[in-house]
């Protein structure tokens, strides 16, 4: 479950997460993931993404919510048949979890809808949950 891949109202959400040993200091129970998310409008409106909602859970149970304006700093605006791809990270206190969530978007037209983020793993290779 290190992917996840979801299509809600044609903007297809497939996103992709690794452990980044590197940036993780486990002897201080600092865990470091990223991952990548890739969007894809695959329907027939012109949609901008406005905000993300972002529910994580550790290996303890502990939920963070995060909510925000964007992506990385942007706010993108997909025609059909357009796709838009970013990378971010979650620090964890445990050496696995899960991250799911939505995309708040907006059509042309004015519609919004939440365009949902199927649940996806963040843990250490050969880590046993």
């Amino acid at each position: 479950m290190a992917t996840s891949d979801t299509c809600t109202r044609g903007v297809r959400v497939q996103v992709k997460s690794r452990y980044v040993p590197e940036r993780s200091n486990p002897e201080h129970d600092a865990w470091f993931f990223a991952y990548t998310v890739t969007l894809t409008n695959e329907g027939e409106d012109t949609v901008k993404l406005l905000t993300r909602h972002w529910i994580i859970t550790n290996a303890n149970g502990d939920v963070e919510e995060v909510r925000g304006p964007g992506v990385v700093g942007a706010q993108p605006v997909l025609e059909p048949g357009e796709s838009f791809e970013y990378t971010s990270a979650c620090p964890l206190p445990t050496a696995f979890g899960t991250m799911h969530g939505t995309y708040q978007m907006v059509t042309e037209d004015g519609e919004r809808f939440d365009a949902e983020i199927a649940p996806f793993s963040l843990s250490m290779p050969y880590a046993v949950n």
